[in-house]
């Protein structure tokens, strides 16, 4: 054991950015569960000694101590949003808000289009994507069965819609989460910052997806009126639990918005919140919804990248930026905003922006808050829009396709990717011309 330790200590850098780029490998082949790949992937890390096992080094606190690399802000905001979603979600009210929005389009298919993408949009900022999809699918299905018509244009406005508007919000997306925790961005950061290009990309992106598909998007009068009078008298399961959710969630929320006065964190605010619904439900009940998939597999990977981290292979990253940029804060937002957006439209946009957000607080402790300050909002920018280049960029994506092709409407790989490749391209543009106009002007 000695000699292996001092191997991996002679050589920690490569072994562990080796390690790093072996889980990208296996997660992106998905031949092996991404969580198994993560947790395996940290416990070599640890058995390696390229984080310690031990807490204490004589009377001093470790800080190479594994336990340090993994971010609890993160890990318990992510829990406790899933639950608050997971109860919510069982009184029927987003279901309710959906068929209510459907009812004002009067059946119209393009009218249709354009509130499932505004109502997907707007419900991905605030609950997660994959949770929004679920929502809104079994409706969309029956629209289109309804109006006798393709539900294609539909299933892609929402995988587009879902993580376009899941960019706009410190919760809407994984990504925003780990990028807040690490650069101390407040949920209110998130809105000032990011949902003015977001709303503009929404906007272009629905007005390119209403002119690609208006042929398809057409219907009988009298279908159209059974979508107009769809009945919604019931689709509220549970009243108290609504008003009980609804009271909570608006209330987490505003404790996110006024985080800049009372100083509670995020993730406090969410556990807080959580906690009371839990007080009326069976914790048993709930708690087998939570996504610990997704849970483990955060840890995991914050653990292997604290592998590499402690080696200081992201210090060496940093640098690598810095000199191919030449120290341009324009050249670094660029390249961090569209290689992200790429890259995450290929592999999984959380190890990616795990991975990236250390190496921005490196860049930021070199080159100061303001030069790295545009830098945290392309990496944001570029790996939660880059979700929508290709069908397995973001799990919204994975799951409306497996739905699409269970319903008999299957959605190919290059089929979604030439529509994914304008959405993503447009989307970059209108980001790179705000970065330049807000921050480098």
């Amino acid at each position: 054991m000695d000699l292996i330790h001092a191997f991996v200590s002679a050589h920690n850098v490569m072994i562990s950015a080796g390690l790093l780029i072996l889980a990208y490998i296996f997660i992106a082949t998905e031949k092996i569960p991404k969580v198994t790949i993560a947790l395996l992937g940290a416990g070599i890390t640890i058995f390696l000694g390229l984080v310690s096992q031990n807490k204490m080094i004589g009377d001093a606190l470790n800080e190479h101590y594994f336990i340090n690399f993994i971010d609890f802000n993160v890990i318990f905001l992510l829990v406790s949003m899933m639950i608050i979603v997971n109860i919510s979600t069982r009184s029927g009210v987003f279901t309710w808000i959906a068929n209510e929005l459907l009812k004002m389009t009067k059946g119209h298919p393009i009218k249709i289009l354009i509130a499932l993408g505004l109502f997907t949009a707007v419900t991905s900022a605030f609950l997660d994507n994959v949770t929004t999809v679920i929502l809104v699918l079994p409706i969309t299905f029956a629209i289109a069965r309804k109006l006798e018509i393709d539900p294609m244009p539909y299933l892609l406005t929402e995988i587009f819609s879902s993580n376009i508007g899941g960019t706009a919000t410190l919760i809407g997306d994984p990504p925003n989460i780990i990028i807040g925790s690490a650069a101390g961005f407040s949920f209110m950061d998130f809105i000032y910052n990011l949902t003015l290009p977001v709303a503009e990309i929404m906007v272009v992106v629905l007005i390119l997806l209403t002119v690609i598909f208006r042929k398809k998007l057409h219907a009988d009068t009298e279908k159209m009126a059974e979508v107009a009078n769809l009945d919604n008298s019931k689709t509220i399961t549970d009243r108290a639990l609504m008003i009980r959710s609804m009271l909570v969630l608006g209330t987490v929320i505003l404790g996110f918005v006024t985080h800049d006065i009372t100083h509670i964190q995020t993730c406090v605010a969410a556990m807080l919140g959580a906690s009371v619904l839990l007080l009326f439900e069976k914790p048993t009940d709930i708690l087998k919804d939570v996504e610990w998939n997704t849970i483990f597999f955060f840890i995991g990977l914050f653990i292997i990248i604290g592998g590499v981290e402690a080696s200081g292979g992201i210090k060496l990253m940093a640098e690598w930026i810095l000199k191919v940029t030449q120290g341009s804060q324009e050249a670094a937002s660029m390249l961090i905003l569209w290689a992200s957006g790429i890259i995450s439209g290929v592999i999984d946009n959380i190890p990616y922006t795990a991975t990236m957000a250390p190496m921005l607080s490196v860049i930021e402790q070199s080159m100061g808050h303001e030069y790295t300050f545009p830098l945290w909002w392309c990496l944001s920018l570029g790996a939660c829009l880059g979700g929508n280049l290709t069908i397995i960029g973001a799990a919204a994506n994975v799951i409306v396709s497996e739905n699409a092709a269970a319903e008999g409407h299957p959605i190919t790989f290059l089929r979604f990717l030439k529509y994914g490749i304008a959405v993503v391209i447009i989307s970059l543009v209108i980001s790179s011309l705000y970065v330049k106009f807000m921050y480098l002007g």
